[in-house]
């Protein structure tokens, strides 16, 4: 066998170093780099260059069929993979501990299966007793899932290799999976993307969907090589905290559905239950006679969502004033307050700023900024926003508010929540009377100052 070098690889980034340094060159990550032999992977003797079989080409133009999919039972999961999975695909889902990854896909195993297909469920973390246990405490007992506690891939591969393929194989976690054809400990870069490729390439080969569960890092993101996440054909994430009972899964990559989906769940006794109609979710304890509530028309994916903006505006006794956001970009709040600031007279610099978005969603959508706006300006001037108002629009850096899309489906979701006004940008003044919602067009934030100030000064609520 061929000498092997050791190397460093970082945790991370799945960068590789010659020698250990306690910062990662690659992504600046600390104390990330690992030390394995040859590259993780065993070394083989030389052989001659295999000439390589000829692959038949084909033409761009021609007819092709929908990939076939297999229904998970779970609406809000079928939403979010695109209708359903697709045979012969992997799929990555990642998620803090706890918050309800295995139980998700233990639901969806046992909906699968009770429709005829077979399900294999591999757990490398937990005892099939405990995995049982489980099941039980949801009422899936009497579904016919296969299940097995392993964690080497060449007995996976052999066991499930040797009857009927199953329509879908859940491994949990990836991390935990070793495969004799790299040295490395499992857990380690090397390890998870030669277990990934393995999966990958059984999935492909027999036309197996195969879901992965991954661990994620203290950021928010999957664990192990970044690699990993272009090998799959989708990427999930699903987002939550304990505070609130609700659990968002959201798409991030998805190679036959849209991306920036997201799927609604609300964590209960007996597991997880699906929100049909998130919108009424988010605002069912919203008081909207409190002043700093706004309420957003947003798109998530292909869904309308409203969601309540809360903000505080109090005259800070620091010589630096607090900034805090929650379920929304802190960048962008600074980007915001600098606009009210510059261009509509607003003096924050003395004034503790909280933003926080209410029931647990993070808003990643530039629309988010006018409601955003409103709210701040509401607490600031201690003037109640109007009860039946919804708000959306793009705020720039010179203070114009920007058009935004999917206008006439925010009305709409408006309309069957109730609300009977939209302030909205100039640019959507087209899509007015969608949904019987009236629309009130701004074109610059400091019109919508003067409007929320108008209305203080007349009492209007």
């Amino acid at each position: 066998m061929a000498r092997r070098s050791a190397q460093f690889v970082c945790q991370s980034c799945g960068a590789i170093s010659t020698k250990w340094t306690g910062r990662c060159e690659a992504c600046g990550t600390w104390n990330s780099l690992v030390e394995e032999g040859g590259g993780g992977v065993l070394a083989a003797p030389a052989r001659p260059f295999a000439k390589g079989r000829v692959i038949e080409l084909v033409a761009l133009a021609g007819t092709s069929e929908d990939a076939p999919r297999t229904l998970a039972g779970i609406g809000e999961l079928d939403r979010v993979t695109g209708g359903g999975f697709v045979r012969g695909s992997a799929i990555l889902i990642g998620g803090d501990p706890g918050i309800g990854k295995s139980t998700l896909l233990i639901q969806a195993a046992a909906a699968v299966a009770q429709a005829g297909r077979r399900v294999v469920y591999v757990s490398g973390e937990e005892a099939v007793g405990q995995v049982r246990l489980r099941a039980a405490r949801l009422g899936l007992s009497d579904a016919p899932v296969a299940l097995a506690a392993e964690t080497r891939i060449e007995d996976i591969v052999a066991t499930v290799s040797a009857g009927a393929p199953p329509d879908l194989m859940i491994i949990d976690s990836i991390q935990t999976m070793w495969t004799d054809q790299v040295e490395s400990t499992p857990g380690t870069v090397t390890q998870i993307r030669g277990a990934a490729q393995a999966l990958i390439r059984f999935a492909k080969r027999m036309g197996t969907t195969v879901v992965l569960v991954g661990h994620v890092t203290k950021d928010g993101q999957i664990a192990g090589p970044r690699v990993v996440e272009h090998m799959v054909d989708a990427v999930l994430y699903f987002e939550g905290d304990g505070a609130h009972r609700f659990r968002i899964l959201r798409a991030v990559k998805n190679r036959f559905g849209p991306t920036d989906e997201i799927g609604v769940f609300e964590m209960s006794g007996k597991g997880l239950i699906e929100v049909p109609n998130p919108s009424a979710l988010f605002l069912g304890d919203r008081d909207s006679r409190t002043p700093g509530s706004a309420v957003f028309a947003g798109i998530e994916g292909t869904r309308p969502v409203l969601v309540e903006f809360q903000a505080l505006v109090a005259p800070s006794p620091l010589g630096t004033p607090r900034r805090a956001v929650v379920g929304w970009d802190a960048s962008r709040l600074s980007m915001l307050l600098a606009v009210l600031d510059a261009h509509c007279g607003l003096k924050l610099g003395g004034h503790d700023v909280y933003l926080n978005v209410a029931g647990g969603l993070r808003i990643i959508e530039p629309a988010a900024d006018l409601a955003a706006a409103a709210a701040l300006v509401s607490s600031l001037a201690q003037a109640p926003l109007p009860p039946e108002a919804v708000f959306f629009g793009e705020v720039s850096l010179s203070g114009a508010v920007r058009a935004v899309p999917h206008g006439a489906a925010r009305l709409r979701e408006a309309h069957k929540l109730g609300f009977a006004e939209a302030v909205a940008p100039v640019g959507n003044q087209a899509e007015a009377g969608a949904g019987g919602v009236s629309l009130v067009c701004v074109d610059t934030l400091a019109g919508l100052v003067a409007r929320i100030a108008a209305g203080r000064s007349t009492g209007k609520t």
